[in-house]
């Protein structure tokens, strides 16, 4: 293995990376603007769509924590060369297929290289970066992504509407040069292995994760939120079209969500610090509620609708960066493990919702199915309200001590 500079200058390692993780979430929502066209091709009923963005879900986000902890422990940075190219060739044929099983087969192997591709890339950020800086190249990485989710509807639409789904195959390019400059700037030799000796001789400072309450309660609330975020990014292009609205509004729509989403993941990490993690959770998840509900109980879209849906978006996201650096703070000797279950398991859950808005929809329709979606909003805020707020017991705990 090599040094963590690799040659190159620590920010243009990171911008190679960010770069990866814009690809990798580019390829990871292909899904959501693909299956009206994938529904009328494969007759798929809504309930099989929720299945699938179940299954997409599961796979691409809940292993994250076993492949983080396998990487930490093996050190195959050279993963990161695979990860864009199969999650870029197996993606981008799936509105070729002609059975709704090879549909689920592609899927699922794109997902594969997706959840190896973040623990392994948030690794590496962290590698490569001065110990200074690395709060603020974790920012831009994650920021990346978020741009990456946010892009990708309006693509793929565009391509899928003007060109035809053989169009798509023309996406997998930008994921191969990436790759390329991973390669060339040495990130595959990269040293991510944890060393065993300090591993071992770590003390035991806080309780494994099964055994704290907060943290479980917070892993509820995250993947109650990302319920909501999943269905609303997965059925609102069904939804416009269902109402008459043509693709392009769709798609268009899906991007403001998605960029939305990722402004108020920058500004939600920034609020959290400020006033704390709890209350800046508890609050965006109010805000996002009347957003939400203001935009699916319209039949017509109005200007409003737009600024409320996203409202939504950056509210649903904001929620993210505090809940890492919570769960970091309840599982310190952890943390790797507790940003796994904060980004991958919690979200893989939340996808695990989509298979039962899917089959309301099926019964009650998409936009009645969106609507009684945001009950798992609000349970989540009510979990979110109760768990202990750690600032408060921080300093119940620096009181008690000074007093002795």
């Amino acid at each position: 293995m090599v040094n963590n500079t690799v040659g190159k200058s620590a920010w243009y390692n990171v911008s190679v990376l960010t770069a990866a993780h814009f690809m990798s979430d580019f390829y990871a929502v292909f899904l959501p603007p693909l299956l009206p066209f994938l529904m009328t091709k494969l007759g798929m009923s809504l309930t099989m769509s929720g299945i699938l963005v179940m299954v997409n879900s599961v796979v691409s986000s809940v292993f994250q924590p076993v492949c983080g902890y396998y990487i930490d422990k093996s050190g195959y940075s050279w993963l990161l060369i695979f990860t864009l190219p199969v999650s870029a060739v197996f993606i981008c044929v799936a509105g070729l297929v002609e059975s709704q099983a090879a549909l689920f087969a592609v899927v699922v192997l794109s997902g594969l290289a997706i959840t190896i591709f973040h623990p392994l890339g948030s690794s590496l950020v962290g590698r490569v970066t001065p110990e200074t800086g690395k709060g603020r190249a974790m920012s831009v990485f994650i920021f990346g992504g978020n741009v990456g989710c946010a892009v990708s509807p309006a693509v793929v639409v565009w391509l899928l509407a003007d060109y035809g789904a053989g169009s798509l195959l023309w996406l997998i390019v930008p994921g191969l040069i990436v790759t390329w400059l991973c390669y060339q700037a040495g990130l595959h030799q990269v040293a991510v292995a944890s060393p065993s000796l300090e591993i071992s001789s770590a003390p035991c400072s806080s309780r494994p994760w099964y055994k704290s309450g907060s943290l479980l309660l917070l892993n509820a609330v995250m993947a109650l939120r990302s319920w909501a975020q999943i269905v609303i990014s997965t059925f609102l292009p069904v939804m416009l079209i269902q109402l008459g609205y043509p693709a392009a509004i769709s798609g268009s729509m899906l991007f403001v969500f998605m960029f939305a989403a990722a402004i108020g993941g920058v500004i939600g990490g920034h609020i959290g610090d400020k006033f704390g993690g709890k209350n800046c959770i508890v609050w965006l998840l109010l805000i996002s509620l009347p957003a939400a509900y203001w935009f699916f109980q319209t039949r017509e879209i109005t200007w409003l609708s737009w600024v409320a849906l996203a409202v939504a978006g950056a509210a649903l996201q904001g929620v993210l960066p505090p809940s890492i650096v919570w769960a970091q703070e309840l599982l310190p000797d952890n943390a790797a493990m507790a940003s796994g279950m904060m980004l991958g398991l919690s979200f893989g859950l939340g996808g695990i919702g989509a298979a039962i808005t899917g089959a309301l929809a099926d019964h009650a329709g998409v936009q009645p199915a969106l609507m009684w979606t945001l009950i798992s909003v609000i349970l989540a805020l009510l979990l979110a309200a109760v768990i202990p707020d750690p600032r408060r017991q921080s300093a119940a705990i620096r009181q008690e001590a000074g007093s002795l």
